[in-house]
């Protein structure tokens, strides 16, 4: 899947490419608002946060998503959440089944079609030499409607309305944000082998 995301997220870009078997470890796109410009724009970054103030890179944690119920609070994550907050587009993303029935992958995505805005932080780490290197992880909440019957977690995905706050363009507390889904926002289907697109390994 692909879309025109100058239309869709308001940027001066073209196109969204999910990448092939955007996972952990591997570079994603992902939506900020420029520290320099306030503008929207879209890098890669890698998918695995670690935070501007890491003592020993080498050794650090990467972690992929927080939950919503302690990302303003936990010392890794509150800063960031407070002051680079992201969007992470997504065509899809592939769970396998932990709760109920026997072992099966999914492929989850919206119900509408379009690509998903999930809820994202990013960082910026300087090493020694000066080289930077910007990574991201993304948010969730507890799993509702379909996902619920075989997952407990699930991204958070934030409608068009909510994106301003959630990329600090408006004033507001995005707390307020951090809500699980509609039970109807997203839909399952069964899945075999890789995903082309999208995220794979999804929130656990």
């Amino acid at each position: 899947m692909r879309a025109t995301t100058g239309d869709m997220f308001g940027g001066d870009w073209k196109q969204i490419d999910f990448g092939p078997e955007a996972g952990p470890g591997r570079p994603g796109q992902v939506i900020r608002v420029h520290p320099q410009t306030g503008a929207r724009h879209m890098d890669w970054l890698s998918w695995g946060l670690l935070p501007h103030g890491t003592d020993n890179p080498a050794l650090a944690p990467r972690p992929i998503h927080v939950r919503a119920e302690t990302v303003a609070e936990l010392p890794m994550f509150a800063d960031a959440f407070r002051h680079r907050r992201a969007i992470v587009p997504a065509s899809d993303y592939y769970q396998q089944r932990t709760i109920g029935g026997a072992a099966q992958r999914f492929a989850i995505c919206s119900r509408d079609g379009q690509p998903m805005a999930i809820a994202g932080l990013w960082e910026a780490y300087v090493a020694a030499d000066r080289s930077v290197e910007k990574t991201y992880c993304i948010i969730t909440v507890e799993a509702t409607g379909a996902v619920a019957e075989i997952h407990d977690r699930m991204p958070l995905v934030l409608g068009e309305e909510d994106w301003p706050l959630w990329l600090g363009e408006v004033e507001g507390d995005p707390v307020s944000l951090l809500h699980r889904a509609a039970s109807d926002k997203l839909v399952l289907r069964p899945a075999s082998g890789k995903g082309r697109r999208g995220r794979d390994r999804a929130p656990r």
